[in-house]
């Protein structure tokens, strides 16, 4: 049944990415899964399909959709693969709006007809091996020499920042200090590739095999002075913007890696059976996959609700918080309850549900943590 808070545009888009994401997706995602390959030949159809250029104005070579638009793609794929994914939300949230929002007209320009195809991929750098949400533990630097930026130091985490498709990396980096005595972070655009710049080998991580991500490293890597991206000194802070963004686009994806447990969860126990009836018609699993639901229709009216508050220029940033601290933990909990109802099976990686197990965990750690989000939500009520 169609879900009647979707125009009928809105409906139609979620309608062809949930028949991509099963026809094309599903059966490649256990194959990059097991082999930890980026899916090259998923992410060119997506390309072909226009996802990545969905939120930006046909102007700039998008399509001329929106922030929830993306975010309903994004729900769908998850459904299928969570990798795949988290490459469309970083690719358009961390990769593109930044220039977007922050961009000269020469860099959007430069850069936007590429991000917003799909035939290159950006990413941004701000997380350090010791520093995450933490700003006053940024370490790496640039300063001015001549006319260009001499940067230097390390990211970790960074996602799409080694794919042969990567062509850009926005990085912050401590280019100052302020007047009072803080230091003045600031974003800057360095393609790829440039001299002195290396994605250092892939991470080998509990899930998200088929995302790319990587450690990074500066070593006197130059770029023109005006590859400054935004004003400077205001690089952390208009990243930080692109967060609350961002936390509902995670909460979409949160939901379709939720509703994928339901859905594998009831096939599963209509097929299964043990003592003579299919495990469904056992109270202890029908209540429990009716939980399951029920965490994932809160969860999606949440980040519907963010979302629309952001379209309509109301405060938002609360309400993503709370989208992406109620979603993951859904998608925690979900992928933990349907691995419980697979028994056996679902410690097997054969199963999507081994798969969403350890897809989830990351959810509750990335782009602002669960304890993040509680502190964001906590100091929004003036605590």
């Amino acid at each position: 049944m169609p879900d009647t808070r979707l125009s009928e545009d809105q409906e139609s888009l979620r309608k062809l990415v949930e028949q991509f994401a099963r026809e094309v997706v599903a059966p490649a995602a256990a194959a990059h899964d097991e082999a930890k390959t980026f899916p090259y030949e998923v992410v060119a159809q997506m390309a072909e399909m226009g996802l990545f250029g969905l939120p930006f104005p046909e102007s700039v070579g998008g399509q001329g959709a929106d922030y929830f638009t993306l975010c309903l793609a994004i729900e769908e794929l998850a459904r299928a693969d969570s990798s795949v994914a988290i490459t469309l939300e970083a690719g358009v949230g961390l990769g593109a709006m930044p220039v977007y929002r922050f961009g000269s007209d020469a860099q959007k320009e430069q850069w936007l007809p590429l991000l917003t195809s799909g035939r290159a991929l950006g990413a941004f750098g701000l997380t350090e091996p010791g520093a995450g949400s933490d700003a006053g533990g940024t370490r790496t630097t640039a300063g001015l020499d001549g006319d260009e930026w001499v940067i230097n130091g390390s990211k970790a985490f960074i996602t799409n920042s080694g794919t042969d498709i990567t062509r850009l990396v926005t990085v912050t980096a401590v280019t100052g200090q302020t007047a009072a005595g803080r230091k003045e972070i600031s974003a800057i655009l360095v393609p790829v590739p440039t001299a002195g710049f290396t994605a250092q080998p892939a991470y080998s991580k509990v899930g998200w095999h088929a995302s790319d991500t990587h450690p990074l490293t500066f070593d006197d890597v130059r770029v023109p002075a005006e590859n400054l991206l935004g004003e400077r000194g205001r690089g952390y802070a208009n990243f930080l913007s692109i967060l609350d963004e961002g936390r509902i686009a995670i909460s979409a994806l949160s939901v379709g890696l939720a509703q994928a447990c339901v859905d594998e969860s009831v096939r599963y126990a209509k097929e299964r059976e043990a003592f003579g009836a299919p495990i469904g018609r056992n109270q202890a699993i029908a209540f429990k996959i009716a939980e399951m639901e029920t965490r994932t229709y809160v969860a999606r009216a949440a980040y519907y609700d963010a979302a629309s508050r952001m379209l309509a220029g109301q405060p938002f940033k609360k309400q993503a918080a709370m989208a992406k601290l109620f979603s993951s933990e859904a998608a925690v909990t979900n992928a933990r309850e349907a691995t419980q109802i697979f028994g056996g099976y679902g410690f097997m990686n054969e199963y999507p549900v081994a798969r969403h197990w350890r897809d989830s965990k990351i959810l509750e750690i990335g782009e602002g943590t669960s304890e993040v989000q509680k502190m964001l939500i906590a100091r929004d009520l003036g605590l």
